[in-house]
């Protein structure tokens, strides 16, 4: 697959890729944001090499992203540039998280990727999947379930983007300044429910679920089902040990987790 498909309203809900791709690629949680250089580097240098015949991002690609009027911010400018050159090369679908939930029609057709729906279908390989940022299942937590219920709701939004730019931004800074400072604190934070999982599954006749948004890194193996989640990215990180970055690649032989730098050599 060459060609990058044409921007079109509305999210991507259920696909069908062609029997000639050979790697599918998943990455999420990168949270890219002016500043973190490393893990900016090392997003830009995969997104320039991967070999992948298709590539979704899975949610929280930035750390913030108030509006599509953000495309033209520097830093956000090079991030959509860096977009479109890959998505020229292969399609690339970008789905929703809970950072970058405004993510709209004319950032997808500047960087020329498609919107990708929650629980969306990925048929591939001879298999369906099952896609997903994840915060959608993490339905324990019932005081961010209430948040997103109205940060997704369409007054809600149209109220939020007519704002000015400048008073958005620091809207956004604030939140994280407060979400920060809750996952300071010594609690549990909910994982994806197996029950709304296995319901989506059933709903598309899947076995597998992807997602990301719960920065826990690991493949479940329950009976009957899989699910895999997605590593976050933080090459940043104070600490060494605590710097990770990883892509999910599917191909027909099965799914296999790589570092950034072993998904970019050709395969």
């Amino acid at each position: 697959m060459t060609s990058s498909p044409a921007p079109a309203r509305g999210p991507d809900r259920v696909l069908r890729l062609p029997d000639t791709v050979r790697a599918v690629d998943f990455i999420s949680d990168l949270h890219l944001a002016e500043g973190l250089r490393e893990t900016f580097a090392a997003w830009e240098r995969y997104m320039a090499a991967t070999p992948a015949d298709a590539l979704f991002i899975l949610g929280d690609l930035f750390e913030a992203w108030v509006g599509d009027d953000m495309r033209a911010l520097p830093f956000e400018s090079r991030c959509v540039e860096i977009l479109a050159g890959t998505a020229a090369k292969r399609p690339v679908w970008v789905g929703l998280g809970n950072r970058d939930f405004l993510l709209g029609d004319a950032f997808a057709a500047a960087a020329g990727v498609r919107l990708l729906d929650d629980s969306a279908a990925l048929t591939a390989f001879g298999r369906t999947v099952v896609l997903s940022h994840g915060d959608a299942l993490c339905i324990a937590d019932v005081p961010y379930q209430m948040l997103r219920q109205m940060v997704r709701d369409e007054a809600w939004q149209e109220q939020m983007l007519a704002q000015p730019l400048e008073a958005r931004i620091e809207l956004a800074a604030k939140a994280r300044l407060a979400s920060k400072a809750h996952r300071d604190e010594p609690v549990t934070f909910a994982d994806a429910d197996p029950e709304m999982a296995r319901s989506w599954l059933a709903e598309h006749g899947a076995d597998t679920l992807i997602h990301g948004h719960t920065h826990r890194p690991r493949t479940h193996a329950h009976e009957g089902w899989t699910r895999h989640v997605l590593s976050d990215w933080d090459l940043d990180a104070a600490l060494p040990e605590a710097r990770r970055a990883e892509v999910l690649r599917w191909t027909a032989a099965g799914f296999e987790r790589l570092s950034p730098a072993q998904a970019s050599a050709d395969t």
